[in-house]
């Protein structure tokens, strides 16, 4: 036996106690009369004493014990004199009667602290030893309780987790894939599943009714803070039903995890269309945590000879409450950062609502008083508020507002990572359109179902036609989305015909699930979590990464095992790539 206990579950029960203990050395300090080490395993950290009336050999041995050395000690539980009440074990310590290095170890080349000294890239680099430090692991413990949370849920509604295969078939639609050279079909590639999609509706047509996941999905895109080139989803799909069925099965999932993991109780789920989260909030993924809701100005202010207004397709704004003494230099910057070229803006206009009433702005020899408090008016505006409008393109002046409307939450710290506002947002556009290949593409996926009143738009406006889907927000993040599917195979083709699809390209794609249609498939639909930002807001942090155990960097790279890497001539030739087949 290595050890009778951990290093996170001794107390004043234990006095007396003969014990084994296992783990890192976190620290030492050595007080001449007596020598302390802390040492640490994942869950906890227990100190360990050194008298000057121990041996000189096990006293030696223990001030020669450097940072992360593994080590096992025996002896006995005792109270401790100076009590550490911030910690489980902080009233007892170890009276150490025998010490063994199990291994030693070089100093690591950052702190294993819960604040470190490491930077990012070095973390990754070393992620074995980033992974022992709290935060860190922390994160991968709650990712675990929400794990097993979601299954306890899903199990208790009926749900069935069923695996679907990894190596599947490239499909045009949706991000770029991974693939995969197949040695013994030379010339020929399978895909890594972007989402287990049609796998889940062909279970649906096979009569499992209920299924789930937690499985990994890849795709090849340009990555960011909430992106990975691979990634977990909750995948599930469920047949005979309408989407008032799923919304309300997977409001209480996350009504479960809130409860269940954090003990929050979240509330019902407010819903919102599509068309007035954009008008709102410029965004289909809105932060609702604070107001700062759109005001559309153009009947207020077009006319008024003021030409970047009287130009404009929209102009909108918002009131940024209680900012009106921002200075000059403040307003500048916000200027600045609409103008940053992944905002695009080309420019800013405000008006302060001064304390004493009085209106200033930046566009004074334009509009008198009297339509200055007009402006002020159609905001509700107060003393001391500022307001900030912008105008141009509709689309894409909504955008850049919603962009400047965070920041003006980041700077007035009203979003708070430690409160959550969940939302749906339904009634999403079915098809876009692709300026670049000049042609509509699906929203969300081609198998999803349009509104039945909108079907006979898809001939002659398939721009307004509305899609049976819903995205599930928190805190302007979006973590779920879905649809109803398409389970009729005349609306299928229909749907891929849309979409630019050929009859012969539409049955070598997708022909396995159309012909599956014909064998009588029920009603359905789904909805799939990304697990990887779900955990992240539970744990308050920006980044998917740091609950993700060996996550990639920016350039998709994984740099402690340094991949992706070249492979040999002999695999190249093995799988004929380069080699005319």
């Amino acid at each position: 036996m290595y050890r009778t206990h951990t290093c996170g579950e001794l107390t004043l029960n234990d006095l007396g106690k003969e014990i084994m203990l296992c783990g890192w050395v976190q620290k030492s300090r050595d007080l001449g009369g007596m020598t302390f080490i802390d040492v640490r395993d994942r869950y906890g950290l227990t100190q360990l004493t050194f008298n000057a009336e121990d041996d000189d050999d096990l006293r030696g041995r223990a001030r020669d014990l450097g940072r992360e050395y593994v080590i096992r000690v025996k002896g006995t539980v005792i109270e401790r004199s100076n009590k550490n009440l911030k910690i489980p074990t902080g009233e007892i310590e170890i009276k150490v009667a025998a010490l063994d290095v199990l291994n030693p170890a070089k100093l690591p080349p950052f702190l294993i602290e819960d604040e470190t000294d490491g930077g990012e890239d070095l973390r990754m680099k070393y992620r074995y030893l980033d992974l022992r430090r709290n935060p860190i692991r922390n994160n991968l413990v709650l990712r675990h309780q929400m794990a097993q949370a979601t299954r306890a849920y899903l199990d208790e509604q009926q749900f069935i987790e069923v695996e679907t295969p990894v190596l599947i078939k490239s499909t045009p639609e949706g991000a770029r894939d991974f693939v995969v050279p197949s040695r013994m079909n030379p010339g020929e590639f399978y895909a890594l599943p972007q989402s287990p999609q049609t796998f889940k509706q062909l279970l649906m047509v096979s009569g499992f009714d209920r299924y789930f996941q937690i499985v990994k999905c890849f795709r090849d895109e340009d990555l960011r803070a909430d992106r990975q080139p691979e990634f977990t989803q909750i995948d599930c799909e469920m047949a005979f039903v309408e989407q008032e069925d799923i919304l309300h099965i997977f409001e209480g999932l996350i009504h479960y995890l809130f409860k269940k993991v954090k003990n929050i109780e979240i509330g019902k789920l407010p819903r919102m269309t599509y068309s007035e989260a954009m008008r709102l909030y410029g965004s289909d993924k809105p932060d609702t945590r604070f107001g700062m809701q759109f005001v559309e100005l153009n009947t207020l202010l077009k006319g008024a000879g003021f030409p970047v207004f009287d130009q404009a397709e929209l102009i909108v704004g918002i009131n940024a409450s209680g900012c009106a003494a921002y200075t000059r230099k403040q307003l500048d910057a916000l200027t600045d950062f609409v103008k940053r070229p992944q905002i695009g803006a080309s420019g800013l206009v405000y008006l302060r609502v001064n304390e004493d009433g009085s209106l200033k702005s930046s566009v004074d020899k334009f509009f008198n008083q009297d339509q200055l408090a007009a402006w002020a008016q159609a905001f509700d505006a107060k003393p001391g508020d500022l307001i900030l409008v912008m105008a141009g393109p509709a689309d894409k002046t909504r955008k850049q507002l919603n962009e400047l409307r965070l920041e003006m939450g980041n700077q007035l710290g009203l979003r708070d990572k430690n409160k959550f506002s969940a939302l749906w947002v339904v009634d999403f556009p079915l098809l876009e359109w692709d300026e670049e290949t000049g042609r509509y593409h699906a929203m969300h996926h081609p198998f999803t179902s349009p509104k039945v009143e909108d079907i006979l738009l898809l001939d002659t406006d398939p721009g307004k036609v509305r899609a049976n889907a819903y995205d599930m927000v928190i805190n302007g993040t979006e973590v779920g989305g879905g649809s109803i599917r398409i389970h009729d195979k005349q609306l299928q083709q229909l749907m891929l015909r849309h979409l630019g699809f050929s009859e012969a390209e539409a049955q070598k794609q997708f022909g396995f699930l159309i012909d599956a249609f014909t064998y009588g498939a029920p009603p359905h639909g789904g909805i799939a979590f990304g697990f990887d930002r779900l955990v992240s807001i539970f744990a308050g942090l920006d980044s998917i990464r740091d609950v993700i155990a060996f996550p990639k960097n920016n350039a998709g790279r994984d740099v402690m095992i340094d991949s992706p890497s070249t492979i040999s001539q002999e695999q190249l030739d093995e799988l004929k790539i380069g080699v005319k087949v």
